[in-house]
């Protein structure tokens, strides 16, 4: 039973590597698809509900203090130039 399975094997396996020096695959040089024939025809689906979540700007207390005026820094730098 191992011989015959070891000659099965054998036989077999020289016809999977055989190759011919001579073939190569040749492919056309242009490729041309053609639509116009195709018709297709089907409907639209929509799911039936619709979620919308709106993100909301979380409030927050700044850490950083934002100033409106710089008045002392303006009077400093004018005696500087003095």
């Amino acid at each position: 039973m191992r011989y015959l399975f070891l000659l099965t094997t054998l036989l077999l396996s020289g016809t999977a590597f055989a190759e011919d020096s001579d073939s190569q695959i040749q492919y056309k040089a242009k490729t041309e698809i053609d639509f116009e024939g195709l018709e297709v025809a089907g409907e639209l689906i929509k799911p039936s509900g619709s979620a919308i979540n709106v993100r909301r700007s979380a409030p927050f207390n700044p850490l950083i203090k934002l100033r409106t005026d710089f008045n002392e820094e303006m009077n400093q730098s004018v005696n500087e130039i003095k």
